[in-house]
């Protein structure tokens, strides 16, 4: 039996940060697939797992922790890595993290959606989000243009919560290398860290028999 099970889908990017992180730190986890396009989330069975319906949740011995940046702070003081070197750094990551949730991942991961799994979602509606997303992938962009990482020279838990929706660019429309030169290149640095995979291979559920 795996020591971590990790409730997720593919199509997730918050669950990616947990799944990626997992890999990385080479943990002995298992997916457990949570079938969220058919309404699984919303069931009391599941709710009773996470109150808030939602993925990810990384459940070992008798702990369940929801939101993925609890997840990414605990597995780095469980294995020692991606983590921070003072409170200084501790705090630079969480300003980065708590950035990532409320402008980053809330804006693309909403964009994306919109085009791949609603039905005729209204143009007006999409351009909004398409400009706070590029609103926040420039500011990432800049940063990048200075930094390594997003903070200090190695990577952490805040770069690992950025990229959570970032390798799925192909499916809101952005082509890093010509636009955002900076976030190819850090993405690039990702891709490389040992164990790295796609979230299309990370977790189950994809492809999906059909748009949702």
């Amino acid at each position: 039996m795996a020591e971590y099970t990790l409730y997720c889908f593919a199509q997730s990017g918050n669950a990616y940060k947990a799944a990626l992180m997992l890999n990385l730190c080479g943990a002995d986890w298992k997916p457990r697939f949570v079938d969220y396009f058919n309404g699984e989330t919303r069931t009391p069975a599941y709710r009773q797992i996470n109150v808030m319906g939602e993925v990810p949740v990384l459940e070992f011995g008798d702990r369940r922790l929801s939101q993925s940046g609890v997840i990414l702070d605990y597995l780095a003081g469980a294995f020692g890595k991606l983590g921070w070197k003072d409170d200084n750094e501790r705090r630079d990551i969480l300003r980065w993290l708590l950035w990532d949730n409320h402008k980053l991942t809330s804006y693309t991961a909403t964009l994306r959606f919109m085009l791949q799994f609603v039905k005729d979602p209204e143009p007006k509606v999409v351009e909004v989000f398409r400009q706070r997303a590029t609103a926040a992938f420039a500011i990432l962009d800049r940063h990048l243009s200075y930094n390594r990482f997003a903070v200090g020279k190695q990577p952490t838990i805040a770069d690992i919560s950025m990229v959570g929706y970032l390798f799925f660019n192909d499916e809101f429309g952005v082509d890093w290398a010509k636009e955002y030169p900076n976030i190819a290149t850090w993405l690039d640095r990702i891709r490389a860290l040992p164990r790295w995979e796609h979230p299309y291979k990370l977790m189950p559920g994809h492809p999906l028999p059909r748009k949702a």
